[in-house]
């Protein structure tokens, strides 16, 4: 591969002769990783005429450059950065000059340091990775996958890969939703209710955004997905965290001026646990004596291996009073960043008009390939196979956790991919995670899950989505043998 005559420049203010500059900014664009080993620079005539020197002053900088062992000549075919050359293991460019900003003033707002999890980036080299919310390679579809996205490059599809749709969405996947997704949740949508988003956390936002303001309050489980939570608190809107029970989130514990109610009732995270139907009944009633909207957020219900799932609060919903989310992270896979979201039309006229401003709409072509894998029947074949490998890990859980005297604190009625576990009083399951690091065990601490000053540290979760059934023992009995010296 050819290194481009358009990334090379002379500094105006630059000291010593041209040579010594040519030379100099080779040596520093290898020494940094910037050039590759065996990659090709351009040609000396090439190179003079794009800086604006002699070709001998090239030539010259080239000379001394192979004398140093930086380039190597190949006979006619040029010159090649040196297998010899003394080159950092990945790209690092320094730091020109000193920044001047005075960046705490300079930033208005401030979204680092906030409760995240943190994967590490090499789980799949865990041998015992209780990771969740990651694809199984052995359970995707990659091939039916493939062939969806070269058919969604093809001539037929021309439009929807390459037309900017400024606010609207693939009519296709669209349908999908409206007519097979939604109904297996009770809901009927019309194409002017739905939104397509870039997953569900993307809908959230987008629903805190339209829904919130600084005089109006939120209230969210506790525990709750960690990144909801920081959005809200971002939005700067009031936030009532409370706590959940085992049936979820107790309606009678809403206060009276809540403007907005963020829940997971089907699938409460990360409690896993399953609203009743009654208590769905009178959060709704409850919904309605304060004039408070609801956003559910429906994740991991075709996860429902041990059961057919209860049909969503929205199927319930008869003043349009709930605003549904729903993705394909978890059923597909996490990096495709796709979900959907349904309300009144109003609404989805109002969050239509935001995303459009943010990012328009999600690719085009992605969109496509999503609805040419789910209609043509992979999806539903693909969450067979996922249930029924889930159900399997799942089993081996229970059986090793109960074999190894593990407690589990939240059980998920209809499957799901993880376990919300609760271990003694004493121990710090973010201290306890780092000394299971060591051993190839990954473990996910809870403590960011919980709100306020005052949080649990001894609650963790198990997901068992990347981890093969054989594995599953052993690794939880490496769990239980360090909560015991713990």
């Amino acid at each position: 591969m050819g290194i481009s005559v358009d990334t090379f420049f002379l500094k105006p203010d630059a000291q010593g002769t041209l040579q010594a500059q040519i030379q100099q900014m080779i040596a520093e664009g290898i020494l940094s990783g910037r050039f590759h080993v065996g990659e090709k620079l351009p040609s000396s005539r090439k190179l003079a005429t794009h800086l604006g020197v002699s070709r001998i002053t090239v030539t010259l900088a080239y000379t001394e450059l192979l004398a140093n062992d930086y380039l190597t000549s190949r006979g006619r075919s040029g010159y090649y950065v040196s297998e010899n050359a003394p080159i950092p293991p990945v790209y690092s460019p320094t730091q020109r000059g000193e920044e001047i900003v005075d960046w705490n003033r300079a930033i208005a707002r401030k979204f680092c340091g906030g409760d995240v999890l943190h994967k590490p980036s090499d789980w799949r080299d865990f041998r015992y990775p209780f990771i969740y919310g990651q694809a199984d390679p052995t359970l995707f579809d990659h091939a039916n996958w493939r062939l969806c996205a070269v058919r969604a490059l093809g001539q037929k599809d021309f439009a929807s890969l390459t037309a900017d749709y400024v606010d609207q969405d693939d009519p296709l996947l669209v349908e999908f939703i409206a007519r097979h997704t939604l109904p297996r949740r009770g809901i009927t949508a019309r194409p002017e209710e739905i939104l397509i988003t870039l997953g569900a956390q993307n809908a959230l936002w987008l629903a805190s955004r339209v829904l919130l303001s600084g005089n109006r309050k939120a209230a969210i489980e506790d525990p709750c997905y960690y990144a909801l939570r920081e959005l809200l608190l971002r939005s700067e809107c009031q936030l009532a965290p409370l706590r959940v029970d085992l049936d979820g989130l107790p309606p009678d514990a809403i206060p009276e001026d809540t403007d907005v109610i963020f829940t997971t009732p089907s699938h409460q995270c990360p409690t896993t646990a399953t609203m009743p139907f009654e208590r769905r009944r009178a959060l709704l009633q409850r919904a309605r004596e304060i004039g408070a909207m609801i956003v559910e957020d429906d994740y991991e219900f075709e996860m429902a291996f041990l059961g057919a799932p209860s049909p969503a609060l929205k199927s319930l919903d008869r003043g349009g009073c709930v605003v549904y989310v729903g993705s394909f992270s978890k059923s597909l896979f996490p990096g495709l960043r796709l979900g959907y979201m349904v309300g009144s039309e109003p609404f989805i006229r109002e969050a239509r008009a935001l995303r459009s401003l943010v990012l328009r709409h999600p690719p085009g072509h992605i969109q496509r390939t999503a609805a040419y894998f789910l209609s043509l029947g992979h999806y539903d074949a693909q969450i067979r196979r996922m249930s029924t490998a889930l159900l399997e890990r799942r089993q081996s859980m229970e059986d090793a956790i109960a074999r190894h005297g593990l407690t589990i604190a939240g059980r998920g009625a209809y499957g799901g991919s993880s376990l919300w576990m609760k271990a003694p009083e004493h121990v710090n399951t973010s201290q306890l995670a780092e000394t299971l690091r060591q051993q190839s065990v990954h473990i996910e601490p809870g403590e960011p899950f919980f709100s306020g000053p005052e949080r649990p540290h001894n609650y963790y979760r198990l997901g068992y989505s990347s981890i093969p059934t054989d594995r599953i023992p052993a690794g939880i009995e490496r769990v239980a043998k360090a909560i015991q010296t713990g």
